[in-house]
C-alpha cells in the first residue's frame, strides 16, 4: 500500500471512529439530557401519545389521561381542576409541566427506570408504554373545606391554607386563592391555551403562584410561638414565669418604642409568659427576643425549618428570620421577636411550627407524595411514616407550649378556633407590611381528637389596604373549619 492510500485509509478510520463515538455519546451519554429538554418536540409528541398515569387523592383521580380523537390519542384532564391545581400542576404541550406533573414526570410518562420491565412487555405486545400513578397525601374533605372558606371572604381576597399531620409530615390540605384551571393549559386547542396562559400571567393576583409554599410574608404574632419556644429552651422559663408587660417597650438611648396593638398594657407591668401569649403581648415578646439574642432566636427558627425550602416536588421559597449577614440592633431584634422587621414565612412554614409543637417538639419533613405505583398497581415507593426534620423542643417544653396555645384558644385571642369536645391550640397574627400594602391575617393551630391530630396554618391578604384585619377574626374561623373537616373525615 502506497503512502497516499495509507493516509486516506487512516483518515477514513479516524472519521469512522469519530462518527461512532459521537453517535454513542448522543444516544447514551446525552440521552437523558436530550429527552428532558422542554423543547424536544419528538419527546413531547411521544409523551402526548401515551396514556399518562393518574394523580390520585383518596383513590380518586384528580389528574388523568382520557382517550381523544385527535393526533395525540390522549387528553390530560383535571376533574375539579382548580381545587388541586397548585399541587397537581399542569401538563401542557406548549408550556411544559409544573408541580407534581413535573416532579413525577418520569413515572407518570412511563419513562422511569423502574418501569423498564413494563416498557419491554409493552414493546413485545406492540403497545404504547403506560405511566405509573401517584397517590397524594391530600384529604379531599379538608381541601374542599379550605376552598369553600376562602371563597366566602370578600371578592379579591388572597390567601392560602396548609394542614399537616404532625406525626408524619403528610400534607393534608394545601390550597391557594386565587387558583386556576389546569384544563385550560392542557387543551389541544393551542390558540386557546396561549390565550389562557397570557391571561394567567397578566393577572395581577398571580393565580399560578402557590401561596402556601412560595409566598413569604411577615408572620406577625404567629412567630411568637418561635420566640416563646426559644425562651423555654434558652432562658429556662415556664408558662408561669414572670415576664415584662406594660404598654410599650423602650430601649436605652434610642427614641423608638415598641407598643402593643391597640396601646393596651397586656394586663400589667409584670405578667406570666402564658398570659403574654394569651393576649399576644408585643412588649413581652420583644423583650424576650432581646434577652434570647439574635443567634439563639435564629437557631430556634431554623429548627422549625426557617432558611430551608423544606418540601420536595413543589416550587417553594425558604422562610427567613433575617437577611444574610444582618446584625440586628435591639429595636430590630425586638421587632423580629414579634414576627416583623425582616422575618418572613410561608404558610407551610408556620404549619410546621404548630405541628412541631403538637408532635412533642419533633418537626417532621412535609411531603405530598404518599405512594407511587407502576401501571400494574405494584407499589414502587411508599412514604410510610415520613422523615424527621429536626427536634425543635424537648418533650417537656413542647408540652408547655401546647398548654399555652390551648389556653390561648380557651381564654385568649385565638378563641375563634374553639371546637366543642376537641383540644385545640392556636395563635393569631396580624402582620404589618407598610408602604400602603394591606395587613395580613395569620393563624397557626393544632387540634387533637382521640389518636388523630392535625396542624393548620392560614394566611389571608385583604383585597383592600385597611387596618381592619386580624388573625382571630378572619383566619381563625377558617382554621377551625378545616380542622373540623379533617378530624371528621
Amino acid at each position: 500500500m502506497n503512502t497516499p492510500i495509507r493516509r486516506l485509509a487512516v483518515a477514513c478510520l479516524v472519521l469512522f471512529v469519530a462518527l461512532m463515538g459521537n453517535a454513542t455519546y448522543v444516544q447514551y451519554v446525552q440521552a437523558n439530557d436530550l429527552n428532558s429538554k422542554a423543547n424536544n418536540k419528538r419527546v413531547i409528541d411521544d409523551e402526548y401519545s401515551r396514556e399518562r398515569g393518574a394523580i390520585l387523592v383518596g383513590g380518586e383521580p384528580v389528574a388523568e389521561s382520557v382517550p381523544s380523537d385527535d393526533q395525540f390519542t390522549f387528553q390530560r384532564t383535571y376533574p375539579n381542576g382548580p381545587l388541586y391545581a397548585q399541587v397537581t400542576g399542569f401538563f401542557s404541550y406548549t408550556y411544559g409541566r409544573s408541580a407534581i406533573e413535573n416532579a413525577e414526570n418520569p413515572l407518570l410518562s412511563g419513562s422511569d427506570n423502574r418501569l423498564f420491565v413494563n416498557r419491554v412487555v409493552d414493546l413485545l405486545a406492540n403497545k404504547q408504554p403506560k405511566g405509573g400513578s401517584v397517590e397524594l397525601t391530600l384529604d379531599a374533605a379538608g381541601q374542599q373545606a379550605a376552598a369553600t372558606a376562602l371563597a366566602a371572604l370578600p371578592a379579591g381576597t388572597k390567601g392560602s391554607v396548609v394542614a399537616l399531620d404532625p406525626t408524619t409530615g403528610a400534607v393534608l390540605t394545601m390550597y391557594s386563592q386565587p387558583t386556576y384551571d389546569p384544563n385550560a393549559l392542557a387543551s389541544h386547542d393551542f390558540a386557546a391555551v396561549n390565550q389562557a396562559w397570557q391571561a394567567l400571567n397578566d393577572d395581577p393576583a398571580n393565580p399560578l403562584l402557590n401561596r402556601a409554599t412560595q409566598e413569604i410574608q411577615p408572620p406577625g404574632s404567629t412567630f411568637k410561638l418561635v420566640t416563646a419556644s426559644a425562651a423555654l429552651e434558652q432562658l429556662d422559663l415556664n408558662p408561669g414565669s414572670v415576664v415584662q408587660g406594660g404598654s410599650e417597650l423602650t430601649f436605652p438611648g434610642i427614641e423608638y418604642t415598641l407598643p402593643n396593638a391597640g396601646g393596651g398594657s397586656c394586663g400589667g407591668d409584670q405578667i406570666t409568659l402564658e398570659q403574654a401569649l394569651n393576649v399576644s403581648c408585643n412588649v413581652s415578646f420583644g423583650s424576650l427576643a432581646t434577652q434570647i439574642g439574635q443567634g439563639a432566636l435564629e437557631e430556634q427558627a431554623e429548627k422549625f425549618g426557617f432558611g430551608d425550602k423544606v418540601i420536595e416536588n413543589l416550587a417553594s421559597n425558604a422562610s427567613r428570620f433575617t437577611t444574610p449577614d444582618t446584625e440586628l440592633e435591639l429595636p430590630q431584634l425586638a421587632q423580629s421577636g414579634i414576627g416583623q422587621f425582616e422575618v418572613a414565612a410561608t404558610p407551610l412554614q408556620m404549619a410546621m411550627v404548630a405541628a412541631g409543637i403538637a408532635n412533642d417538639g419533633v418537626v417532621m419533613t412535609p411531603y405530598v407524595v404518599d405512594v407511587v405505583r407502576d401501571p400494574s398497581l405494584r407499589v414502587l415507593d411508599d412514604a410510610g411514616d415520613g422523615e424527621e426534620y429536626s427536634t425543635a423542643l424537648t418533650p417537656d417544653h413542647a408540652a408547655m407550649m401546647q398548654q399555652m396555645m390551648i389556653s390561648t384558644v380557651q381564654s385568649g385571642t385565638a378563641s375563634s378556633a374553639r371546637i366543642p369536645g376537641l383540644e385545640v391550640g392556636g395563635k393569631t397574627g396580624t402582620a404589618q407590611r407598610g408602604n400602603g400594602l394591606p395587613n395580613l391575617a395569620w393563624f397557626a393551630s393544632f387540634a387533637t381528637s382521640g389518636d388523630q391530630q392535625v396542624a393548620v396554618a392560614v394566611m389571608i391578604e385583604s383585597a383592600q389596604a385597611t387596618d381592619d384585619i386580624s388573625g382571630g377574626r378572619l383566619a381563625g374561623p377558617i382554621a377551625k373549619t378545616v380542622m373540623e373537616a379533617l378530624l371528621a373525615s
